[in-house]
């Protein structure tokens, strides 16, 4: 492909990603999906500027003074415009005179600090830090956690494909690589030697201690990765019930159980009215995902105020179903993927307002019989993680355990 219908393409692509109604990786995913005639090489160039985009929407919104799609990518390249313009039948349409104009302007007013951050200013409100949403900004390496086998011995078998990976500092499932790579290409992962999960999933999943005895349920289970890992954790042994309203979450488990021989979850969308007595009841809660924007940086533009209160009615539903059902010297395990405190902290806060018979569990010392890090945060209660603290995504977890 010449260059100018390169960037036609990604004209294309933020056009609808824009939209904000689909997470951008399926918009690509379908785009490039529906055209096999684009190459390698293009691909990866089409991709990796898209992604550039999006990570600078704001500034480039602020600079170039215009909100669409076209504008934005103007800016984008306003310094190889000649290049671009490659007279490509396939390419962007020819420049206008009222564009020309527009792209000779500088915009010599300094950044906003919810614009230097990358984040909408009603989000940025609540985080209120330049360096944290900066450090969200930045694209993540890649997680995986180790299932069933030694952690140097998958490292070695990928090293073999061809794929270098190391140890995670944290969690002792994890590996990382820098590089991103295509799994379904991996007989590694084929075989079911390693499963995709960011470290700080993983470590989530350890602090819920559980134990082949215990009666574990995984609420709103979603993908299943705490489920998977917990599998691991217990080496196949007791039960865990994976549960989600969606059934077809609930399908697109089976193959991840199957590929990686798991034999001790059950997948269910209910939950018997007289259940009251388990150990471990996980609350892998919906939420505003604003943990995961390193990975997912348009989905920043997808939340609303009323979608994030929406979600906090959810999340102290769930608390409070918990609560019944979990049994007297059991516990609740809260986690989010959210950096927001009106998603983390309060809403444990109001929890246990309204439910004196819980108290909150010391998580610093669960977390040093489990981790030989330190414990990365300061409330030794409610533990937050972050590419700042743990180099992971933005994760929190509350544990809640039911007194007599």
């Amino acid at each position: 492909m010449k260059i100018g219908a390169r960037y036609q393409a990604v004209l294309e692509l933020i056009t609808e990603i824009f939209n904000n109604s689909k997470p951008a990786d399926n918009i690509i995913n379908e785009y490039l999906r529906n055209r096999k005639y684009i190459g390698s090489k293009d691909r990866k160039f089409i991709t990796d500027k898209t992604w550039n985009i999006i990570r600078n929407r704001l500034k480039l919104e602020f600079d170039s003074g215009a909100k669409d799609a076209r504008n934005i990518l103007l800016w984008s390249i306003k310094d190889k415009l000649s290049e671009v313009f490659d007279d490509s039948p396939y390419g962007l349409s020819p420049l206008t005179d009222k564009e020309k104009q527009h792209l000779a302007l500088n915009n010599e007013n300094p950044y906003p600090d919810y614009i230097e951050a990358e984040c909408p200013n009603w989000l940025f409100t609540q985080i209120s830090d330049i360096e944290f949403c900066k450090a969200l900004n930045k694209p993540a390496e890649a997680d995986f956690r180790v299932h069933g086998h030694n952690r140097e011995d998958v490292i070695k078998r990928l090293s073999e494909e061809g794929i270098n990976t190391y140890p995670t500092a944290l969690s002792p499932y994890g590996i990382r690589s820098e590089l991103r790579f295509n799994i379904n290409n991996s007989a590694t992962y084929q075989d079911g030697w390693f499963e995709v999960q960011d470290e700080a999933s993983q470590i989530a999943s350890l602090l819920c201690d559980t134990q082949p005895e215990h009666k574990i349920i995984d609420y709103c289970c979603g993908a299943g990765g705490k489920s998977l890992a917990i599998s691991n954790i217990l080496n196949n042994q007791g039960k865990i019930l994976a549960h989600d309203i969606n059934s077809k979450r609930l399908e697109a488990i089976k193959p991840r159980i199957s590929r990686l021989g798991v034999k001790n979850i059950e997948l269910t969308d209910i939950i018997a009215g007289n259940d009251t007595d388990f150990d471990r009841f996980i609350i892998d809660a919906p939420c505003s995902g604003t943990g995961t924007w390193r990975r997912s940086p348009d989905a920043k533009f997808r939340i609303t105020p009323q979608i994030l209160k929406r979600l906090n009615q959810t999340q102290s539903e769930l608390l409070d179903i918990a609560s019944s059902k979990t049994k007297i010297g059991g516990r609740i395990i809260y986690i989010t993927c959210s950096v927001l405190q009106i998603e983390n902290e309060d809403r444990i806060n109001e929890f246990l307002q309204n439910h004196s018979e819980f108290s909150l569990l010391d998580i610093s010392q669960l977390w040093k019989q489990k981790i030989s890090a330190p414990y990365p945060h300061s409330n030794p209660y409610m533990l937050r993680m972050s590419p700042l603290t743990t180099n992971t995504d933005g994760f929190f977890v509350a544990i809640l355990q039911k007194n007599s």
